[in-house]
């Protein structure tokens, strides 16, 4: 029977199918006889359970299970011979009888026929065009001594120690406090603590208590105000002022390690060789600047696709990425022991998911169109990358290597460099020198 495609728009289209009601039942009968050798039933012997019997029990699920198995192999044989692209997942509907306007069973008025509505998404025809239009930028960054030895400062400041302070506290010091806080001359839930360490300039505490602890040796106090800002975290003191009293207990200055073989030591160097220490973190920098580099200009070419390639995404695919992004965000607010208790709006990741599946697409037509996979070396090359930065590459490589997951996420990767390679070959590149420290995300 001859099969009319219905386009109802830029990317959906409909069909019905038509199952013989005779094929159905057949089937049916078929799987009941099935089902009599091997079904239990109390007061009957193995295979001894009449059909009648069976049918009576199973037979709805039977012919549910029939009917179901016939719309998805006659939906699927139908989309084969036609050379359609489905995107996403079909919805299936019973005709609605025309006389009475119900779907109340999948027949039409001749019991000869099931018959059902069939709409679908379509992939779009994506043109990718001449890219010689699009214009990407390229950032470049260097690693300067200066900037080995500020992350040098960085790795002891972070093995910092602190030793008591017979004097008022000042910036870098480490106080611990007692304090209590009022609003209106009612004190709050979380204004209050004993015993609080924080160091003063860190960051950790709003800059006017900062402010006011500094300055302060063991045993002195003082009171003062603090308007919280109107968009702080605890909503329920967001915008209000508070009069806090707080009490030094303990002043204790840093305590910085020295430049030597031992701080060395530290770091991995076993022989606590300074030059050493000072190559290797010349050496980890670098490739985290090569990182970065790459990351930006992939996404400045990922951006100029985007804008340049305009199509019609399926909206059945993006409402499946949606889903997944929603899952990803709890299972990460899970992750950071934050409870979720109020459903995430999927409108939040609307324009996200959107932006994924336009980009999936368009990868895959320049992929597909200019023969750009990713080849069993590059695949190599990449984690023989990320397995350099660990103390055993080896074990790093087959680690992922043991997991075709994880291998196909590298794949992924570098076939997205291959796309970037590509692009950079054919648009207009800007080259654009980025600060060391805004590459960091230091400034």
């Amino acid at each position: 029977m001859a099969v009319t495609i219905e386009t109802i728009s830029a990317l959906e289209r409909r069909f019905n199918l038509v199952i013989p009601s005779a094929q159905i039942e057949k089937e049916v009968s078929s799987r009941l006889q099935q089902l009599t050798r091997t079904v239990r039933m109390q007061g009957f012997r193995p295979g001894k359970v009449p059909l009648k019997l069976v049918a009576t029990t199973y037979g709805a699920q039977v012919r549910s299970e029939v009917l179901g198995d016939a719309i998805q192999k006659n939906f699927s044989d139908t989309v084969t011979s036609q050379n359609i692209r489905v995107a996403g997942y079909p919805r299936i509907e019973a005709k609605k009888d025309e006389a009475s306007g119900s779907a109340e069973s999948a027949k039409a008025a001749n019991d000869a026929w099931f018959e059902f509505i069939a709409t679908f998404e379509v992939y779009p025809e994506i043109a990718v065009g001449d890219l010689s239009a699009m214009t990407v930028e390229r950032a470049a960054a260097r690693v300067t001594d200066a900037d080995v030895e500020t992350t040098v400062e960085t790795l002891r400041k972070q093995r910092v120690k602190y030793s008591a302070a017979e004097r008022a506290s000042a910036k870098d010091d480490r106080v611990t406090v007692d304090f209590v806080g009022k609003i209106d001359g009612v004190a709050f839930d979380g204004g209050s603590s004993q015993d609080f360490p924080f160091v003063l300039g860190a960051g950790q505490m709003l800059p006017e208590f900062d402010t006011n602890a500094t300055g302060l040796a063991a045993g002195q106090n003082k009171t003062f105000d603090l308007k919280f800002p109107d968009d702080y975290q605890g909503k329920e003191v967001a915008g209000k002022t508070a009069e806090f009293t707080i009490t030094v207990k303990k002043v204790e200055a840093p305590q910085l390690p020295a430049l030597d073989a031992e701080f060395a030591k530290t770091l991995g160097i076993a022989d606590g060789d300074i030059g050493k220490m000072k190559a290797d973190v010349r050496a980890n920098l670098e490739r985290e600047v090569k990182k970065r580099v790459q990351t930006r200009i992939k996404n400045s070419v990922m951006q100029g696709l985007y804008e340049s390639i305009k199509l019609d995404a399926p909206k059945a695919l993006i409402e499946m990425d949606v889903q997944r992004l929603v899952e990803q965000a709890r299972a990460d607010l899970a992750q950071r022991g934050i409870k979720q208790d109020m459903p995430l709006p999927p409108d939040l990741f609307q324009k996200q998911a959107k932006r994924r599946v336009s980009l999936g697409l368009i990868l895959n037509e320049l992929v597909r169109s200019n023969s750009l996979e990713a080849k069993p070396e590059q695949v190599r090359a990449v984690v023989d990358e990320y397995a350099q930065s660990y103390e055993d590459p080896a074990e790093v490589v087959r680690w992922y290597y043991s997991d075709k997951q994880r291998l196909a996420d590298v794949e992924t990767l570098a076939l997205e460099e291959n796309v970037v390679a590509f692009v950079l070959g054919k648009a207009k590149v800007e080259e654009k020198t980025v600060p060391f420290d805004e590459l960091m995300g230091r400034s």
